[in-house]
């Protein structure tokens, strides 16, 4: 009953690897259906490049790139004339009045009343009382108009510092793409690995399974002829048990990486993928790190591009912040057709047009201080721009500085590692042949076993931080771009 469980167990979990490792290669992710039968064999290139397309983060990014060229032709066209038109038509249904004083009235009854001249009672005529003011109508019930205005800046400050600003602008947004593309460029790189060093760990784990499943089955046999005791199996088989565990949590967190190795390429997590890419493949080089220090490597990073761009941008604005002390001067003009009626069918007959063009200068004289305290806030500013740039220039060449020691290190231990395992292996070997021969202790096989299974994790958690520190190092020479 031991054995088939255990090998029901082995066939089962073999079976869920094979499902993981097996792949059939089709065309490049370009070409490819979406569907959800569709695999993806992808090498960290091409994940990379998945990623560039699909990923949301790179595409927001490219997006604000442009944006950014439209924001550039919006302040270019501000230069341009500026025309827009107007029509409009009232119908008054009750036309306002206009009161006047009223001189001929008075001038009237005054004659008449100068020479005498009496009115239907036989009195003499007076001038009548509430006759100084004539209400007068000077608007017809149908009014409408057309009309054209054109405005053009001949002479604005902020217009022209906009304008030499218009390329670091659209600088900005180009760099603050180029960022997001390198990190993730490192996240699907970093995700990528991790997968690999999960196949790699699962792959190792295998194999101690499959010895180890050798020395359960020898030491059952040896057991049924007497030569071991029945506490000698029992310790194999919770050595061989622990294994399995192992391995069935492996399996879950390797499906866990492909998941996020998906989300960092910006692929829905129900895809198939597969990587092509093998450890062996990846060049981990004992002199990568050292290298001559070169003092300017900083100026490689797009995160100091960034800072610069920004430091330019914020150096615009306090020339425009100037340029609020200087006139402004736009000429305009305009057109406008009137049309005057009270028949609404004879409204259009008459145009009554007028026209004109003019200049507009504007000067500043006295803002409140508002313009002077806005341009010693832009020179702090400024300012902090600066001190900005150094602060970034010491952070990454201490972050060079520590990749070179971080990836130095990595290589090290990842080499003692190795050296560690095969260690580990041999005293494995040796202990078994001890317990053949009954020179030793099936404890002393489980302990060399244990100490192979701990050499075997210390080496993949080495060689995943020598993976890591080589994309971060690679990262901090600017060499990702």
């Amino acid at each position: 009953m031991l054995y088939e469980r255990i090998t029901t167990i082995k066939m089962k979990h073999i079976l869920i690897i094979a499902s993981f490792l097996c792949a059939i290669g089709l065309n490049s992710y370009a070409q490819q259906d979406t569907s959800k039968n569709q695999t993806y064999n992808f090498s960290v290139a091409d994940c990379v490049n998945y990623a560039y397309q699909h990923q949301d983060t790179v595409v927001n990014a490219a997006l604000d790139v442009k944006s950014a060229g439209y924001h550039v032709k919006e302040i270019i066209g501000q230069g341009y004339p500026q025309i827009s038109g107007s029509a409009n038509f009232q119908d008054y249904l009750k036309t306002p009045v206009v009161l006047f004083p009223d001189f001929i009235t008075p001038l009237v009854y005054g004659v008449l009343a100068k020479e005498g001249v009496k009115n239907g009672s036989g009195g003499v005529i007076t001038v009548p009382a509430g006759a100084g003011l004539v209400p007068v109508n000077f608007t017809q019930k149908y009014n409408s108009s057309l009309g054209a205005t054109l405005n053009q800046i001949l002479f604005d400050p902020n217009y022209i510092v906009g304008l030499q600003a218009r390329t670091t602008y659209k600088q900005l947004y180009e760099r603050a793409y180029s960022r997001t593309r390198i990190q993730t460029n490192v996240n699907v790189t970093k995700a990528y690995y991790q997968v690999l060093t999960s196949v790699e760990q699962l792959r190792i784990l295998q194999e101690d399974i499959d010895q180890l499943k050798k020395q359960v089955d020898e030491t059952v046999a040896r057991n049924k002829q007497g030569f071991v005791e029945k506490i000698d199996v029992d310790r194999i088989t919770v050595q061989y048990n622990s294994l399995i565990t192992n391995r069935d949590n492996i399996i879950r967190l390797l499906d866990l990486n492909f998941q996020l190795l998906k989300f960092q390429m910006g692929m829905p997590i129900d895809q198939k993928l597969m990587l092509k890419d093998k450890l062996e493949d990846i060049q981990l080089p004992v002199m990568q790190a050292d290298t001559i220090n070169d003092s300017t490597v900083y100026k490689k990073r797009v995160e100091y591009g960034l800072l610069e761009t920004q430091e330019k941008l914020n150096e615009y604005d306090l020339k425009s912040k100037k340029g609020q002390y200087l006139p402004k001067l736009t000429a305009n003009a305009s057109y406008s057709a009137a049309y005057q009626s009270n028949s609404f069918g004879s409204l259009y007959s008459a145009v009554y047009p007028s026209f004109y063009v003019g200049l507009t200068l504007s000067v500043p004289i006295f803002t409140g201080f508002q313009h002077l305290n806005q341009y010693k806030q832009s020179q702090i500013t400024v300012l902090k721009s600066q001190n900005d740039l150094i602060a970034a220039k010491n952070a990454l060449n201490l972050q060079l500085s520590e990749s070179k020691i971080s990836y130095m290190n990595g290589i090290q231990t990842l080499n003692d590692q190795k050296k560690n395992r095969e260690l580990a292996e041999e005293i494995l070997r040796v202990a078994k042949i001890k317990y053949e021969q009954g020179v030793g202790s099936s404890l002393e096989v489980i302990q060399a076993q244990t100490a192979l299974q701990d050499a075997d994790n210390t080496y993949i958690s080495g060689l995943y931080d020598a993976l890591i520190s080589k994309v971060d190092l690679d990262k901090a020479y600017g060499r990702i771009q």
